[in-house]
């Protein structure tokens, strides 16, 4: 391998192996035990299984591989794994997100400290979960409702609202079960739950905003709509180019801006959660990474824009910056799908769906067998479907006929 031309990826999909290998880059894969797959070992010129959360680990043999065979850049995707890609960023003063940056992201209570009294930033309360009375006394100083959620999980796992007063008693004892529990579904082996934050609610219609930044300097690829419920914090889809007027694109985006540059991101992806509200744009949370759902992809259908390929490509210099912001070219739209409380008899229809020729994506996580829980997190849904289309409005009517028609859940009879 030539140290020059070899990447440490950390945790990635098949497809990012994949890309780094079209580049002609060499690949060293730092994979979870759980995650692995037999393509990615034999794409990779070198693998290493381990859980990569765990830095006591991750470290030596990121030591051990730069000695034995040399690393020019480390990149990771996946939350789990950013952790250890910016320590070590850090430790060789490689290209990428350093540890400092990636806390202040990751610690969203943290990341609220450091916005404090940023000029052009909405500021937003926020404060630890210390026992009961801090919930109360939160209520009291900044009004109802507000959110309590953990201060690094993803998923939306943990986040609740705390609708008056008389709520607290609930919200706390929550707070037990869930520390009692830790994380109970999806890739429980990867996410560990500590602490809890209390923050602002922030009314209003929720966007992701999709970037690359290039050198400090920030193209905004996509202004995404969000779908929710409010019974829950689940996303439910997620549609671009989002339907809103010039200006409140331009809002947001000047929003965006601001809030990668107070944070200090310089290079690479990032995927922000905002809500528009009467008193402006507000930063949910942010993540040096590509958002989920598959948004790369509606992103390339969109705006003709790979950003899982400029990660990879930018750290070595094989992708030109992008000068402005990418025209639209197209639309692209993700349905996450939910199924009824209960035990998966069978699963029908869904092999029509991967036939339709405007198809980006389409997967199941629950299988016969599996018990399906009311929906509260991202964790909770059964699958996705993701289309492109001429524009928005064809592209969500799309997703939700192939949806209707073709995705059928039978459960098992108590």
């Amino acid at each position: 391998m030539n140290p020059d031309r070899t990447l440490l990826l950390v945790g990635h999909p098949t497809e990012a192996v994949q890309i780094a290998k079209s580049f002609g880059l060499d690949v060293i894969l730092v994979q979870h035990p759980s995650k692995l797959d037999l393509a990615q070992v034999e794409l990779a010129d070198a693998v290493l299984v381990v859980d990569y959360t765990d830095w006591s680990v991750v470290g030596p043999l990121a030591e051990a591989a730069r000695q034995v065979w040399g690393f020019a850049a480390t990149v990771s995707l996946t939350d789990p794994g950013q952790d250890a890609t910016s320590r070590i960023n850090d430790r060789y003063g490689l290209p990428g997100t350093g540890n400092e940056v990636y806390r202040l992201l990751r610690d969203k209570l943290a990341m609220r400290r450091h916005l404090a009294g940023v000029d052009g930033v909405l500021q937003v309360g926020a404060e630890p979960v210390t026992d009961r009375d801090s919930l109360t006394a939160f209520g009291d100083r900044y009004g109802y409702p507000f959110i309590v959620k953990p201060l690094d999980l993803g998923g939306s796992f943990g986040v609740m609202r705390v609708r008056g007063p008389a709520d607290a008693e609930r919200v706390w004892g929550q707070i037990h079960r869930l520390r009692e529990t830790g994380v109970d579904r999806g890739p429980r082996a990867l996410f560990t739950i500590g602490e809890f934050f209390m923050e602002e609610f922030l009314p209003g219609i929720e966007y992701t905003v999709e970037g690359f930044s290039f050198a400090g300097r920030h193209i905004i690829a996509a202004v995404t709509e969000k779908v929710l419920d409010e019974a829950h914090f689940a996303e439910l889809g997620h549609a671009l180019p989002a339907r809103i007027s010039a200006t409140e694109e331009a809002e947001i985006v000047a929003a965006t801006v601001r809030f990668l540059d107070a944070i200090g991101l310089r290079d690479g992806p990032s995927h922000t959660e905002v809500r528009v509200s009467e008193r402006g744009v507000g930063i949910i949370e942010s993540h040096n990474r590509i958002g989920g759902s598959h948004i790369n992809r509606l992103v390339e259908a969109g705006y003709g824009v790979n950003l899982m390929r400029n990660a990879i490509g930018w750290p070595f210099g094989l992708v030109e910056p992008l000068a402005e912001r990418p025209a639209p070219i197209g639309a692209g739209c993700t349905k996450l799908l939910q199924a009824p409380p209960g035990r998966i008899a069978a699963i029908d229809g869904f092999d029509e769906v991967r036939t339709h020729p405007d198809l980006l994506a389409a997967e199941l996580t629950a299988k016969p067998g599996d018990v399906v829980r009311p929906v509260e997190n991202n964790w909770d849904l059964v699958g996705l479907i993701a289309v492109r289309g001429p524009n928005t409005e064809a592209a969500v009517k799309l997703c939700e006929d192939l949806a209707e028609k073709h995705f059928r859940v039978r459960l098992e009879e108590s």
